[in-house]
């Protein structure tokens, strides 16, 4: 009974708040949106502005980074941070003056307004003597293509000075295929003589290796005369035995090892493995091979290196003294 007289007793009206109340608060919430909007407004604006500081500090980092690299045989600049940009830029750089990166990320970028994604640079300096290590990766298609056979599909183009030879020749090449089922290839290129001298992968037209060469700054380095072979033989023990042929011998083994002032015959015994050494080069630059006598003949104990491709002649010669 208690309870219901609870329930049935009348309740006091909520008081009506005054008009001048319900302006205030009004105003209130009207004043919390909008500082709420102008802090908002505020934050977006600062990052409106401090995104293209960011693309900027971003494009002078990549700048900085390829300026004044001189001295450096090949280079790749590195992939901007928007695809497509100017990518996969590569710019050989054999002892090029300082400050010559920023060139080539100018000159990248002009080439790339113009819709391509490569830029041709001018070839790097080589000394006569002086020799430069290519190493490319070539796509034959389904069938890689023997070191020997791979050699016939890259162009050797020169353009002496003086108009005459070559400036430039091959020494030896090795390589292998790769996972991805292209050539791994390495080549040995010496430099003979003033001129431009380039490799050219005939199946694209790519250009492998370009240089402009230039006089030696060593008075006694002078242009290759292609007249003179030198071969040594490893005694085991890392020292070099001259095979001296100035008896002009038909067989190796009858020429005189000069340290022994003997035959190498008695020098070389049948079954034992050597590493051969060939000297033929303005660079003075070694081509090693490794052979084991066998009887009255030399063979190769190994397939790699491919010797002298840009000089029969003198492989010629190698091969009648050999007997291979």
């Amino acid at each position: 009974m208690a309870n219901a007289k609870r329930k049935n007793r009348p309740r006091k009206p909520r008081p009506k708040l005054s008009t001048r109340k319900r302006h205030g608060l009004l105003w209130l919430g009207s004043a919390t949106l909008g500082v709420t909007l102008l802090v908002w407004a505020c934050i977006q604006f600062a990052k409106n502005r401090a995104a293209p500081s960011a693309r900027k500090v971003s494009s002078e980092r990549r700048s900085d980074r390829f300026s004044g690299a001189g001295g450096t045989e090949e280079r790749e600049l590195a992939n901007p941070t928007t695809p497509g940009e100017w990518s996969g830029v590569r710019a050989l750089q054999a002892n090029s003056p300082p400050g010559r990166g920023q060139e080539l990320v100018d000159a990248a970028r002009d080439q790339s307004a113009a819709g391509s994604k490569t830029v041709p640079v001018p070839p790097a300096t080589l000394e006569v003597a002086q020799a430069v290590m290519v190493t490319v990766e070539l796509d034959f298609g389904s069938t890689v293509p023997t070191i020997a056979a791979a050699l016939l599909d890259i162009e050797r183009r020169s353009q002496p000075d003086d108009g005459k030879g070559r400036t430039f020749a091959i020494l030896d090449a090795y390589g292998e295929r790769t996972l991805t089922g292209k050539l791994h290839l390495s080549m040995h290129v010496s430099a003979e003589k003033p001129g431009i001298g380039s490799l050219i992968f005939k199946r694209t037209g790519a250009t492998l290796w370009s240089s402009r060469i230039v006089p030696s700054k060593d008075p006694k380095k002078s242009q290759f005369s292609g007249k003179n072979l030198s071969i040594y033989i490893d005694d085991g023990a890392g020292k070099l035995l001259t095979v001296d042929g100035s008896n002009n011998p038909s067989w190796i083994m009858d020429a005189v090892v000069k340290e022994k002032g003997a035959l190498l015959d008695t020098v070389w015994p049948s079954g034992v493995e050597h590493e051969v050494t060939f000297i033929y080069s303005a660079c003075g630059c070694p081509v090693k091979v490794m052979a084991r006598r066998e009887g009255d003949r030399v063979v190769r104990t190994k397939e790699l290196p491919v010797m002298f491709p840009d000089d029969p002649a003198a492989v010629e010669v190698i091969a009648k003294l050999m007997r291979w």
